[in-house]
């Protein structure tokens, strides 16, 4: 079952079972996440609007019994939506789980030096310590989606970072040579439904689809497309002057995003990836759990995508 709120009501009913909320549900990760939990079809899903103070989503969550409340809300904007949310499920009387809009890294003081988004994620992990709620952030370390899309099914919009495949052109951060996690939305997406069936969270769960460093994914991109890309390298020092090499995609992103803002993000990207922060550990992590879920793979994903027919 969907049901969508504030703007367009609608009701499709399961069978049994608990009922799970989604903020930001009409997004992109949001959107796979909502089709793989009404697929599993154990659960009734409620999709929450943005716009709603913490009264009415209270009011929401305890009128259709919402036991699970998701959040995708998009953190590059303000954090008080996703404060709001957790208030109102605090306070719910039927609300016991959450789990918040991280989709990414662990975050800490450090990271917030040339990341300040981080400061953000970690205000809402002190909100939610704050509370009675059992909570788990989900960690899965960059999009896959971002370098096949639109070629390959997905709602995530294409945004080159480090490398720009249609374009045969990386400008890599730093050495190259650290791994680094990506995993597909709707991988983080059927990951995110077995985690409905632990009996006990823990504070972190890692998603690790699959993990190559920049280097090997050039080449898995020059094989994909039988042709040479042109490489060049970011300094650390470019880096952390909050500038990186121009890839040819980029002045389309700039219809959403300002230059200057642009480039300072994903040289913070950049300076995290060199850092090793992106090169999460599958020891514990739902891929070790849930061994069932077949990930899929960068050189699968890419192949599929570009290789010629």
């Amino acid at each position: 079952m969907v049901s969508h709120y504030l703007d367009a009501p609608s009701i499709i009913e399961p069978n049994h079972m608990s009922v799970i909320a989604i903020a930001g549900g009409s997004g992109q990760l949001g959107r796979a996440i909502v089709e793989a939990i009404v697929n599993d079809g154990k659960y009734k899903v409620v999709v929450l609007g943005r716009e709603v103070d913490e009264e009415k989503q209270k009011a929401i969550l305890e009128e259709h019994k919402v036991h699970t409340v998701i959040s995708t809300i998009n953190a590059m904007g303000q954090v008080e939506p996703e404060l709001n949310l957790i208030k109102a499920a605090n306070t719910s009387s039927v609300t016991k789980r959450y789990i918040p809009s991280m989709w990414g890294v662990p975050h800490t003081a450090e990271i917030a030096t040339c990341f300040p988004i981080a400061i953000r994620k970690m205000a809402v992990l002190q909100a939610l310590d704050a509370t009675s709620l059992e909570y788990t952030a989900v960690y899965n370390g960059y999009f896959l989606e971002y370098f096949v899309a639109p070629k390959i099914k997905t709602y995530m919009n294409p945004m080159a970072i480090v490398l720009d495949i249609p374009n045969s052109f990386a400008a890599i951060p730093g050495s190259g040579d650290v791994l680094v996690t990506f995993t597909h939305t709707f991988d983080i997406a059927k990951y995110v439904t077995a985690l409905q069936l632990l009996p006990k969270w823990d504070k972190k769960s890692i998603i690790v689809g699959d993990k190559v460093t920049w280097n090997e994914f050039v080449k898995i991109a020059e094989q994909a497309k039988s042709e040479k890309f042109t490489v060049v390298h970011d300094s650390l020092e470019t880096l952390k002057s909050g500038h990186i090499t121009e890839l040819p995609s980029h002045p389309l992103l700039y219809l959403f995003f300002h230059k200057e803002l642009l480039q300072s993000l994903f040289a913070a990207f950049g300076l995290m990836f060199e850092r090793g922060v992106f090169n999460l550990d599958v020891k514990g992590s739902l891929v070790e759990q849930f061994p069932d879920i077949r990930p899929r793979k960068v050189k699968e994903l890419v192949d599929e995508a570009y290789s010629n027919p």
